[in-house]
């Protein structure tokens, strides 16, 4: 709650210090984080979809909570602040308890701080899918963790219809139901929840063709609107790294600062091959793999928070006191870097 205040605050106060010449009211202290991806979640809450706006290339989940949100207190807005600021409260908490399961406390609650500050954490808080897409992913490979498969299967389900990145759950279930056979060489019918999960998926595929009558219609949105498609890792690294040849400022965020994303998952993916559970390394494979196939990344340091094993990772290595002191330094100064620069309409991914 102390993160989420202070996040708020410097929003605000960002404006004064950089030199502009008012300071947001108190009614515009939330209307600073209504940007970039907010407005298309705004636009399928209030009005629905649309095949000519580029809004079915967005998961209906997150913006049906905010419609069911606004409609008690009326705001879209903070609707979606609501219903991101409860689900990062579970999603922190969920944390905790799947780190708990293997680890001390101690290391779980480290987990659970680089968890929140995070340099893209602010995405948590504000208006967008990360924390409820988190929630619902840590809630069903915690409920597998434990053996509740029906409950790891209907909210694997929710989480795919939040984020297409939800498609993992499917193999990452797989192999903690593997795992589990393995260590009791007993089938258990109960695993096959885990075929629950792409209906999540199937409603999206519906809404896809009750709009434009073409179930894969958000494939080519995205090439459209958002002049993005599926290729090699290897194109899209190639693009940022020729970024180096634009603009100051794009060379940074939509080259530098990207290609560093990829490179940190990317280490952290083969460490957690040696170092965590499998369920965790199909994770984070899946997930690196989604977001660094694209003819070109974008976002890339936003969707590196969803690779929640990487703060088991940091958390193990800050038992270290020195490198628990270098990664808490570097995720606050880049927290507050790019939470400014996001709430004063600059591209921060």
């Amino acid at each position: 709650m102390a993160i989420k205040l202070l996040l708020f605050l410097i929003g605000v106060k960002s404006y004064p210090m950089f030199g502009d010449r008012y300071e947001p009211s108190p009614q515009q202290w939330l209307q600073i984080w209504d940007q970039w991806d907010f407005g298309y979640y705004q636009k399928i809450a209030e009005f629905g979809y649309s095949g000519e706006d580029g809004s079915i290339a967005f998961y209906p989940l997150f913006p049906w909570s905010i419609r069911l949100v606004a409609s008690i207190g009326g705001s879209y807005l903070a609707a979606a602040l609501i219903v991101s600021g409860i689900a990062s409260v579970v999603a922190a908490i969920l944390l905790r308890r799947l780190v708990q399961l293997d680890y001390p406390t101690s290391v779980a609650m480290r987990s659970v701080w680089f968890f929140l500050i995070f340099p893209t954490a602010y995405f948590l808080h504000i208006g967008y899918s990360e924390s409820l897409f988190l929630a619902l992913a840590l809630a069903s490979i915690l409920a597998a963790r434990i053996e509740r498969w029906w409950l790891a299967g209907l909210l694997g389900a929710f989480c795919w219809m939040t984020r297409g990145t939800g498609a993992i759950l499917v193999p990452a279930l797989a192999i903690e139901a593997t795992q589990q056979y393995c260590s009791t060489r007993r089938w258990k019918w109960r695993w096959l929840w885990i075929a629950v999960v792409p209906l999540g998926f199937a409603v999206y595929l519906l809404i896809n063709w009750h709009v434009s009558g073409d179930a894969l219609a958000f494939l080519q949105t995205r090439k459209i609107s958002f002049k993005q498609w599926f290729a090699l890792p290897s194109v899209g690294i190639r693009h940022a790294i020729s970024a180096h040849y634009l603009t100051p400022n794009e060379a940074e965020m939509v080259g530098a600062q990207e290609l560093q994303f990829v490179a940190l998952g990317f280490v952290c993916m083969l460490i957690s091959w040696i170092k965590l559970r499998p369920v965790y390394a199909v994770w984070m494979t899946g997930t690196w793999l989604l977001f660094t196939a694209v003819n070109f990344l974008q976002s890339v340091p936003r969707y590196t928070l969803t690779m929640f094993p990487i703060f088991i990772l940091f958390a193990l290595l800050g038992r270290n006191r020195f490198w628990f002191g270098a990664l808490t330094v570097w995720s606050l100064l880049f927290f507050a870097l790019f939470a400014v620069l996001f709430a004063r309409g600059e591209w921060a991914f």
